[in-house]
C-alpha cells in the first residue's frame, strides 16, 4: 500500500481506522499560497497508543506545527494516521519522532515541528520535541501549551 498520496480519497465517505501507523495513508493537496509563508497547527489532545512492554495505555497531546511548501496534509487523514495508534505499540519517543518522520516525508515542508506532551505515568510525564528545515524568519509559531502541575 502506498503511504502517500497527492489526490484525496478518504475524505467526505466513511472510512475504517487503518490497524496500524505503518497501513495508515496520508494525503496531501495542493499548498493554495505557495509563495506566502505560514504556519499550520494540528492538535490532537486525545492521541493514546500502547506501551510496547506493559500494553498500558500511553496518553498524549501531540503538536504539529508546520510551514508548507508545496504540499498541506489533508485533515482527515491526519485523524485517520494519529487514530492507527490506539492499539499499536510503541514508545513514547519513537512515537513522536514517528508521527514526524511520516508528516515530513509525505508533505517536504519547509519547516516542521511536533511535540509529544505525554501523560504522567509513574509520576514522570515525558515531553517529546523534534523538528526539522529552517523556520522563515517571517513566521512565529505559537507557544506550547503548558501542563497544570499539582500543587500550583
Amino acid at each position: 500500500m502506498e503511504k502517500y498520496r497527492r489526490i484525496i480519497t478518504q475524505l467526505g465517505k466513511p472510512t475504517v481506522p487503518p490497524a496500524s501507523p505503518e497501513e495508515a495513508v496520508l494525503e496531501t493537496f495542493q499548498n493554495p499560497y505557495p509563495g506566502r509563508d505560514y504556519v499550520v497547527r494540528l492538535t490532537a489532545p486525545e492521541f493514546t497508543s500502547l506501551c510496547p512492554i506493559t500494553s498500558q495505555p500511553d496518553f498524549a497531546t501531540i503538536i504539529v506545527d508546520y510551514v508548507p511548501d508545496m504540499w498541506l496534509v489533508e485533515s482527515k487523514s491526519f485523524k485517520l494516521f494519529i487514530a492507527s495508534f490506539r492499539n499499536y505499540g510503541i514508545f513514547q519517543e519513537q512515537g513522536t519522532v514517528y508521527i514526524h518522520d511520516r508528516l515530513r516525508e509525505a508533505m517536504e515542508p519547509k519547516y516542521i515541528r511536533v511535540i509529544g506532551l505525554w501523560n504522567a505515568r509513574g509520576g514522570i510525564s515525558i515531553d517529546v520535541c523534534v523538528e526539522s528545515g529552517t523556520l522563515p524568519p517571517n513566521c512565529h509559531l505559537l507557544p506550547i501549551p503548558s501542563r497544570r502541575i499539582i500543587g500550583e
